[in-house]
């Protein structure tokens, strides 16, 4: 049970849709709309992939009138990725130059 909720973690994290809109995000609460421009995807895209998001605790989600404005988990995510950057930048950015 715990390998196939890991490999669903890894799954959600790997998506290169999933990843710019944890990007997009890591500067604060946005809508669709403003996910959609941010990433340059459209709106049925983003719409599928912060389902997933949302499923696996990656993004909160408050309503705001009809408007859904989206979050990061602060609690587990934000530090994540904070740390995966940090750990990219110290150990494996020569890969990419």
């Amino acid at each position: 049970m715990l390998k196939n909720t890991r490999d669903i973690f890894l799954t959600t994290l790997s998506n290169k849709t999933r990843l710019s809109i944890i990007e997009v995000l890591m500067n604060g609460s946005k809508n669709v709309t403003q996910i959609c421009k941010a990433t340059g995807t459209n709106q049925t895209t983003i719409s599928h992939n912060l389902t997933r998001l949302r499923r696996c605790g990656f993004v909160h989600m408050k309503k705001n009138g009809k408007e859904r404005v989206y979050h990061l988990n602060e609690e587990t995510i934000k530090p994540l990725i904070k740390l995966m950057n940090t750990h990219i930048e110290k150990y494996c950015k020569h890969y990419c130059d």
